[in-house]
């Protein structure tokens, strides 16, 4: 191939160059030519290219993302918030949490396995980047039709690579979500969070620092997978010599993952790194040029240096690649040595490949030609800024219209009962477990709660039992039919989880999955979504501390839901006083928390039994999201709840069934006086609870919930083999356990 060197493009302006082809427009690329005073090098193009995509810039996003720090609440425990690789929480006795949920949605529909698992390594290595031991893993999963062929493809392999990623890593994974609709037929949404623990003074940033500090690349070498895998494909733009299509989905090795893990942690241990970034998407583009950006100087750096798999790579091509397993450093030169030793010692190939400079350029070197010269920040942090035309599409109205409260409801006993069992069967109410079982969920020893709790629970200190738990949360339905209303519930849903195991809600991460940002109605949709999560979290105290946004989730002109995926984490002081779900022993009282109201609009029951999408979701109230939570805490701590479950999809009576298999015990109810015995089954009101209280605390957690001013009302007992609603049915708990166990792995045969 011909070398396009700096002073080749500044001697060729007229070059015709494949700006277009690399997902760039007219417009961005004269921007580019106009920062650099001449056109860019192929180089410096394919850089530009991938950062300033979509999935790397988020241009069509940022000003809708400014309001979570616009409206970020106070809140002390926030140590680093957003910006960097994760966002970090103090949790006490010294402890500092970091967590973040990202997306491989597109990767994981072309190649299910490697796009799953690549997407547990890229956000396990956000989390060690910011000097964290990662913890736990979880997964907010979406799908296409259960009943789809397609299905049947993307679904095992997707779990098949979650799993066999992080359990390789020897990582819990300690819950997440599977849902499915047709909506995802095409772009099922693969969400990934990881949780990592470490001291306050173990906190590393993603900076290059220090004139005369080295660049070390260490890790898996380079290779042509996923070149312009989360941004663009563009592998045969650059070079006539190479191979004719590359792969486009990264190829993950979860052994070598944990080798950098091992050997990062060691590095950190000795405080040997002044800044570290990892390498994800856009590969070496991403860290060279956030790095220096973020940093005092400029760098400099030797491409030829590089480890490469593949020795035809073109320059482009390794600035483009999203290998794998790999992780920049900038190191001052005293350590490096040390640094070196320690890699090897952990089998982990490192290379020093540049220095920073006390420059404020960031210039790269092939075999001693310079084939990019750019300011860093305007590849790293000043992209476009779009303000996409949104507006409230124009069916809205006729959707909202077609209330779910008016579909057809139950006119007998029977009726009743066997949509109950209609309800627990249907693949987005039935148990996970074939899925589950799949993944480790108790490795590391510290795993307190996994699916199907309300929440995952890590215990991180052994000593004084100190834990955190994290719930993730998102109801598509919801914000299809109001998109501010529903990114506030799937907040509401992910705090409530928390609370109910018995932890203090404390930060959020997001993952906010929608449509082509080109359409004025999907840009609508993520705006509100964007406004009322925003709005929430300033309400609940509870700043979003990073995240993720994946647009162009679509198939032609059909958009999924929009989907605001949230997680929210929270601390415990004691994880020996945790709340599970099971109703545990037989004669505890059952109390139901909140009120219930006639809301059915985007509810699993008509979903289940009508296949109705209509009408408007659950009001919200956060002031008694709040209380709610205080109580459950309360209750937790000081041993006046056994069990508590969250109402949310299919509610009470799914609730009540889930915690009645989770603990073996049936349950005896009684509908509240005034209440429609449909309504106290399927209502999906939001702020509520069901809890099993011991007889010898009945008393003094009633006067709590009354002095607090909580509805509180009695509903029934823990008693027998079925679950009875008196005066209308009773189903035993076989037949439940039936019905809520089977429908998967029929599904799945």
């Amino acid at each position: 191939m011909t070398l396009d060197s700096v002073k080749h493009a500044t001697e060729t302006p007229d070059t015709e160059q494949p700006w277009s082809e690399l997902g760039l427009k007219q417009d961005e690329y004269d921007r580019i030519r106009e920062i650099l005073g001449r056109r860019p090098t192929g180089a410096e193009l394919a850089m530009y290219s991938v950062m300033w995509s979509e999935h790397c810039s988020y241009k069509s996003s940022k000003i809708h993302l400014r309001q979570f720090g616009e409206k970020a609440p106070a809140n002390d425990a926030l140590l680093v918030g957003i910006g960097e690789n994760a966002g970090v929480v103090d949790v006490g006795q010294g402890y500092a949490v970091t967590f973040k949920v990202e997306s491989h949605n597109h990767p994981s529909y072309i190649e299910p396995y490697q796009g799953a698992a690549t997407g547990v390594g890229g956000i396990v290595r956000d989390i060690l980047a910011m000097g964290a031991r990662p913890v736990a893993v979880m997964d907010p999963l979406r799908f296409g039709a259960p009943d789809h062929p397609d299905t049947k493809r993307v679904l095992p392999g997707v779990v098949a690579g979650v799993g066999g990623y992080g359990n390789c890593l020897g990582l819990p994974n300690i819950g997440g979500e599977v849902v499915f609709d047709a909506c995802y037929q095409g772009n099922p949404l693969v969400n990934a969070l990881c949780v990592g623990v470490m001291k306050h003074e173990d906190i590393h940033l993603a900076k290059a620092s220090g004139a005369g500090n080295k660049v070390i690349l260490y890790g898996a070498r380079t290779g042509g997978d996923g070149i312009g895998g989360v941004s663009v494909l563009a592998s045969e733009t650059f070079s006539d010599t190479g191979p004719t299509k590359r792969p486009a989905v990264q190829v993950g090795d979860p052994f070598q993952e944990k080798l950098l893990i091992e050997c990062t942690l060691e590095i950190f241990k000795e405080k040997l790194v002044a800044g570290i970034q990892d390498l994800g998407g856009a590969g070496l583009s991403c860290a060279t040029s956030e790095l220096a950006s973020a940093g005092s100087g400029g760098m400099r750096v030797e491409l030829d240096t590089v480890p490469l798999r593949d020795a035809t790579l073109s320059p482009e091509e390794i600035l483009m690649s999203e290998s794998q397993e790999r992780m920049c450093a900038i190191v001052e030169p005293q350590y490096v040595d040390r640094f070196l030793e320690i890699c090897e010692k952990w089998d982990v190939i490192a290379t020093v490949i540049g220095e920073v400079t006390d420059g404020d350029r960031l210039e790269i070197f092939w075999h001693g030609e310079q084939i990019v010269d750019v300011p860093p920040r305007t590849v790293a942090h000043e992209g476009p800024v779009y303000e996409r035309p949104y507006a409230r599409p124009a069916w809205q109205d006729a959707l909202q219209a077609d209330d779910a409260n008016k579909l057809p409801r139950p006119a007998s006993a029977e009726e009743l009962r066997a949509q109950v069992l209609t309800l627990v069967a249907h693949p987005n109410q039935a148990s996970k477990s074939w899925i589950t079982d799949q993944y480790d969920r108790f490795v590391q020893g510290n795993t307190v709660l996994a699916q199907p709790e309300d929440s995952g629970m890590i215990r991180i200190d052994e000593d004084t039992n100190l834990g955190v738990a994290v719930a993730t949360d998102g109801n598509g339905r919801y914000a299809k039919l109001d998109p501010y209303t529903g990114a506030q519930l799937a907040l509401a849903e992910a705090y409530r989880n928390v609370a109910t195991s018995g932890a203090k809600p404390l930060a959020v991460s997001d993952c906010l999955n929608f449509g082509s940002p080109e359409d004025p109605a999907a840009m609508w949709q993520f705006a509100e979504a964007c406004r009322g999560l925003a709005d929430g979290c300033l309400e609940l105290g509870t700043p979003v501390t990073g995240g993720n946004v994946s647009l162009y989730n679509q198939t032609g002109d059909v958009a999924i839901h929009p989907t605001p995926v949230v997680a929210v984490l929270g601390v415990i002081d004691d994880v020996t006083r945790r709340t599970p779900v099971a109703f545990k022993d037989q004669g505890q009282l059952l109390y139901l928390l909140g009120d219930t109201k006639e809301e059915l609009g985007g509810s699993a029951w008509s979903q289940a039994v009508h296949d109705h999408l209509g009408g408007l979701p659950p009001a919200v109230d956060l002031e008694r999201e709040k209380l709610l939570g205080e109580i459950l805490i309360s209750a937790s701590r000081d041993g006046m709840v056994d069990a508590a479950h969250d109402l949310s999809d299919g509610g009470l009576v799914q609730a009540v069934v889930e915690s009645c298999l989770r603990g073996g015990n049936g349950a005896r109810l009684v509908v509240p006086d005034g209440l429609d015995p449909f309504v106290f089954l399927f209502s999906e009101s939001a702020g509520r609870a069901v809890v099993s209280v011991p007889r010898s605390e009945e008393l003094r957690f009633t006067d709590m919930c009354g002095a607090r001013g909580l509805p509180a009302t009695r509903i029934g007992v823990v008693d027998g083999d079925a679950v009875e609603l008196q005066g209308e049915f009773s189903i035993g708990l076989d037949e439940l356990r039936t019905a809520h166990e089977d429908t998967i792995p029929a599904l799945l045969a």
